[in-house]
């Protein structure tokens, strides 16, 4: 009876989400409405419920977490910041003289936009406000210009430091625990959310390797669908202008990505640490670009945070040393006045946010996408405790070790699913249902918990691409004009579907692109 009601409560909630209903408040409802059906029938034991406190607790209590409204805030005060506008108006001068210049340009400032806000729906509207009219104006083909900015924008899912990332590695470090417990093993090895950026670190960079090949080989085979900026146009641009422009607009964020991914990959700070530097280098990028002119606190600070961040690299900054030694006070007084330089600077740049009248709206968006992700989880593990009171986690596990092929059929079958699952489901809401009910038994089937959390986030991602219901083309179609038809983006994204596809297998036969880098930089 648990396992049939456990069936139904699962079809329930597809059924209440794809009616258009809350997605929190129909997890929570569906989960409570089962839990009293399962009372009234006697299979299921309410005592399951108490631990949902529990639960709630620790998830507002955990540190990782906290990096989600940090990311997000970094990410909405780039995008209002017109970083994207700057770099794709420096980068489509720069490839214009090449055939598919614009589109690789696209696809360079997709994956920096992704380094930079790790937010799959705020780059794909921003590069189709920004880049779409003007592809479209040059010459290129709808179909290749709809499909270039789709993947491009879906990049955000995989490259580092993506919140689908921080999400997936908290769900997986508590799968991991838990599979290793019903192990017997007492004393599991962790994995961070650390791990899992420097596993996805490299597919992300081989796919962007593949969107261009693509991009090349498309505008070779086919120069009318990718035609380059016409002379007269590169020529009102000297050289020497087009080197400073790129620089101008290229150096502030990869000096931000490198503060933010280097800080976590080389052990200096934990995600959040990184994402709070992120989100007050975001503050300082945004307040130098409000008034170049008058930059100099700006620019003082920037290089501040950076020093800060260099200084943790080269010596241990500690407070409350009982035997300090001479070093550690001139460290401690350099630590002391790169601050100060710091909050001067963030001081002056909240100051022309608020004046410009951003501010507002960046919290404001921080807070409305923070809190939609904290309700889904807390939704969720309400869902997962009446899933385990029913007995799920043992008819999942009888089921998939049940399998032909053994943990490469379960595998198939898991990544199946979650292709399919895409479709109507966020992966927000993917993350917090559907990997802790799976995860824990592929773990105890030996799979690798970093190898798999990248299998998950590019399956995801692909599933962001795929018609008739990825979320990447409606962002799109809300913001394409009317000359570019649905069927258009449709045909446009089936190439880089493939690559997705094709990147997915190479990951699935070499799972090395994903585990390597973590064994280099942790052991």
């Amino acid at each position: 009876m648990g396992d049939v009601l456990n069936i139904l409560m699962f079809v329930t909630l597809c059924a209440f989400l794809l009616a258009g209903f809350p997605v929190a408040f129909t997890l929570a409802g569906t989960a409570l409405l089962f839990a009293g059906i399962g009372h009234f029938l006697g299979v299921f034991d309410p005592v399951f419920l108490t631990a949902f406190p529990q639960r709630v607790f620790g998830m507002m209590t955990n540190d990782v977490l906290v990096a989600v409204p940090l990311f997000v805030f970094m990410g909405v005060m780039l995008e209002r910041s017109r970083v994207a506008e700057e770099l794709l108006d420096s980068m489509g001068m720069l490839f214009g003289s090449l055939r598919g210049g614009l589109g690789i340009s696209v696809t360079i400032v997709g994956a920096l936009m992704a380094a930079s806000t790790g937010i799959v729906g705020a780059t794909v509207v921003t590069m189709g406000l920004l880049s779409l009219p003007t592809m479209l104006r040059r010459g290129y083909d709808q179909k290749l210009a709809a499909g270039s900015i789709c993947a491009a924008g879906t990049l955000g899912q995989i490259i580092p430091p993506s919140i689908v990332l921080v999400l997936l590695g908290d769900v997986l470090s508590s799968s991991y625990q838990q599979a290793q417990l019903s192990l017997g093993n007492f004393s599991p090895r962790t994995v961070s959310v650390g791990d899992l950026f420097a596993g996805a670190l490299l597919p992300g960079l081989m796919l962007v390797g593949f969107y261009l090949v693509y991009q090349m080989g498309k505008a070779a085979l086919d120069p009318a669908a990718a035609p380059a900026i016409p002379e007269a146009e590169r020529a009102a641009i000297s050289r020497q202008m087009l080197i400073r422009r790129v620089l101008h607009s290229l150096i502030p964020p990869v000096m931000l990505i490198v503060a933010v991914l280097g800080s976590i990959l080389t052990g200096v700070a934990t995600p959040t640490e990184a994402a709070a530097v992120g989100a007050v280098g975001a503050i300082l990028l945004a307040g130098f670009r409000l008034d170049e002119k008058q930059g100099i606190a700006v620019c003082l600070a920037g290089i501040g945070l950076i020093g800060l961040v260099v200084l943790s690299f080269v010596h241990e900054v500690r407070l409350g040393n009982p035997a300090p030694t001479g070093v550690d006070q001139a460290v401690l007084a350099l630590a002391a006045a790169l601050c100060l330089l710091i909050a001067y600077g963030a001081f002056v740049s909240l100051r022309r946010i608020f004046a410009a009248d951003i501010l507002r709206e960046v919290l404001r968006s921080t807070m409305q996408i923070s809190s939609m992700v904290f309700v889904i989880l807390i939704g969720a593990a309400l869902l997962s405790l009446v899933f385990l009171g029913y007995g799920g986690d043992d008819m999942v596990r009888e089921f998939l070790t049940a399998l032909p092929g053994g943990v490469i059929g379960a595998m198939i079958l898991v990544m199946i699913v979650m292709f399919l699952l895409g479709f109507f489901l966020d992966f927000i809401q993917i993350t917090f249902v559907v990997v802790p009910i799976v995860a824990p038994i592929l773990f105890q089937m030996g799979v690798d918990p970093v190898w798999l959390g990248v299998m998950m986030a590019v399956n995801l991602q692909t599933s962001f691409l795929t018609p008739p219901f990825g979320f990447a083309l409606f962002y799109l179609r809300g913001v394409a004009p009317k000359s570019i038809s649905t069927m258009d983006i449709y045909h446009g994204v089936l190439p880089f579907i493939v690559i997705q596809i094709f990147a997915l297998g190479l990951l699935a036969m070499f799972p090395t692109l994903a585990t390597w880098l973590p064994q280099l930089i942790y052991g």
